[in-house]
């Protein structure tokens, strides 16, 4: 059926009154947003199910809610059936959360399944927790995490705590196009419901301070911190207080949960205009460091004074590389490394941990994007090397694994530790970034997101894809490109040569070039949201902090130029 078709079915039972008329008033007024609120079922991707919220099967809504929640339901059945089902639900400050959430939780409890749902919002790296500390089968977020306004999302987790993974996520999905809409139960059994709050909070805080601290005598550090509007002012500030640090000032403008993000055009960390603000109010307060958490407070922004004393922003990979190298420190002097641990980082993430894994003589694993694979790396090591810490190019962290997701509160407590020893020092966490290069080599990274949105945007991301994996370029700023590794058939592909070799990783639309100087291109579309991703990576030496702004410039002066190839 056509996207008219499939609309004209919601004008009648199952469908409610209000959802009937609203479908009606596309049909009549709207062709091009019935189109895209039709043409196609929403699916889970890196990051679960994620949408604008309306009427429409690509679309969250209490219908798609509630056939993802019935699904779910069933599948949680077939895996459990026997003893009692528990899942976990949390949700974040966006417009109609809680009552989806409340909605998400009346399903599963009439489906005979047992319900903790969070009193009010929480950051989602506690439901992760709190799924392996109630001993949950699983878990649930709504959450879009930095996606504009209109966005709601619906993220799944396992109970082990993490996102879940194939043979789960397959499984559950097609679950899900097992529903028929008019199957959903709705009339939820309140008796199965438990609310939480404050005592699981508690539990939190105190589970990252002790996963996490490493100094003592930390009263000089000043802290900077914005919310960005969203979940992290429900634990961060009192799990900073908690650890010792008493000089923290919360932005005020963006201090209040407001899902409209009124100070921000994006509430993502991941972009300088977000930080503004905060940037400032740094300025006015002297603050040695400055952390931004997007809605979920999943994704972290720490910014630090440059060689000159001026605040910049840390891209992912610069701050996880601080991150990394200053916990790997605190395990080889505490005796910890006997070369059975190791590190998890994202095909598309820096090179740079592959040297500071053979620093540290720890091995560094690598998956898809997105942490649930990070956390699939723990699951299947389990018992075999021990997890470290890790992350990926897109502004996420995990210092321990009693989280199985990134993690902006524990992360911002191994920030202050490395930020606060780094000042004992009379040195900043910039230069001790410059120092860690000086270690494994120089690594530059930047990210281009081309946002192409609906039916026409998605069939352009999918034939340039296709134009790159047909007509690889045989060069990048005059460097020969030798390899192509192909995610989605598994195959690493020397161009040279014409050899090719598997890939023993999941099978996913990710294409990857190499030059023969280390520059590397990868090209993949978002699993979350309507954008095709470009991530360059350049390398080169750098042997004292003197060399460090020649080298920043020419490593810019290069992406620039592949930049200017692409398009």
């Amino acid at each position: 059926m056509n996207s008219l078709e499939i609309a004209k079915t919601w004008l009648k039972e199952p469908f409610d009154s209000e959802t009937q008329k609203a479908v009606q008033n596309l049909i009549d007024t709207n062709p091009t947003e019935l189109d895209d609120s039709f043409y196609k079922n929403l699916e889970f991707g890196t990051g679960g199910m994620r949408g604008i919220m309306g009427v429409g099967t690509n679309r969250l809504n209490k219908y798609t809610y509630g056939q993802a929640t019935q699904g779910l339901a069933n599948y949680l059945h077939q895996q459990f059936p026997e003893g009692k089902i528990k899942v976990a639900i949390a949700f974040d400050v966006r417009h109609n959360s809680d009552t989806f959430a409340k909605l998400v939780a009346d399903v599963l409890t009439a489906n005979g399944i047992f319900v903790y749902l969070f009193d009010e919002f929480r950051p989602t790296p506690e439901l992760s927790y709190i799924v392996r500390d109630l001993n949950c089968n699983a878990g649930i977020v709504l959450t879009a995490s930095h996606n504009p306004p209109e966005y709601n999302g619906y993220k799944v987790y396992w109970n082990d705590g993490a996102q879940i993974v194939p043979p789960h996520d397959t499984a559950i999905i097609q679950e899900v196009r097992n529903v028929n809409f008019k199957d959903i139960k709705f009339n939820g059994d309140e008796t199965k419901i438990t609310y939480i709050g404050a005592k699981e909070d508690e539990k939190f805080i105190d589970a990252a301070i002790e996963n996490n601290l490493y100094l003592k005598g930390k009263k000089d550090l000043k802290i900077v911190y914005t919310s960005l509007h969203g979940t992290s002012i429900t634990i961060l500030p009192e799990t900073l207080s908690k650890a010792g640090y008493e000089n923290v000032f919360i932005v005020p403008e963006q201090k209040n949960p407001d899902g409209d993000f009124p100070t921000v055009k994006s509430p993502n960390p991941e972009e300088p205009e977000a930080l503004s603000l905060a940037l400032k109010y740094a300025e006015e307060q002297n603050a040695d460091i400055v952390f931004g958490t997007d809605p979920d407070a999943d994704r972290l922004g720490i910014a630090v004074r440059d060689l000159n004393g001026k605040l910049v922003l840390l891209n992912g990979n610069q701050a996880n590389t601080i991150l990394t190298d200053y916990i790997l420190q605190k395990w080889k002097a505490d005796g910890k490394i006997d070369g059975k641990q190791f590190i998890g980082s994202t095909i598309v993430t820096s090179d740079i941990f592959f040297s500071l894994a053979k620093l540290y003589n720890v091995d560094c694993k690598v998956g898809l994007t997105g942490f649930k694979w990070i956390a699939d790396l723990i699951r299947k090591a389990e018992g075999k090397e021990k997890f470290i810490c890790g992350g990926e190019e897109s502004f996420g962290f995990m210092p321990s694994d009693y989280v199985r997701d990134k993690d902006s509160i524990s992360s911002i407590l191994v920030a202050c530790e490395a930020a606060q020893e780094a000042k004992n020092e009379g040195k900043t966490l910039f230069e001790k970034l410059i120092e860690i290069y000086e270690k494994t080599g120089y690594f530059y990274e930047e990210l281009v997101s081309i946002v192409k949105k609906g039916k026409d945007g998605a069939e352009q991301i999918a034939k340039m894809m296709e134009e790159f994996r047909m007509n690889p370029p045989k060069e990048l700023v005059s460097e020969k490109v030798t390899k192509m590794d192909d995610y989605q058939s598994s195959v690493s592909l020397n161009l040279l040569t014409g050899e090719k070799t598997s890939i023993d990783i999941p099978n996913s639309n990710v294409l990857i070039f190499y030059t023969d100087k280390g520059t590397k291109l990868a090209c993949r579309p978002s699993g979350t949201e309507p954008k095709i991703k470009f991530y360059f990576s350049v390398q080169d030496s750098l042997s004292s902090k003197n060399e460090f702004n020649a080298q920043l410039a020419k490593a810019k002066n290069k992406i620039h130029k592949i930049k200017e190839f692409l398009s």
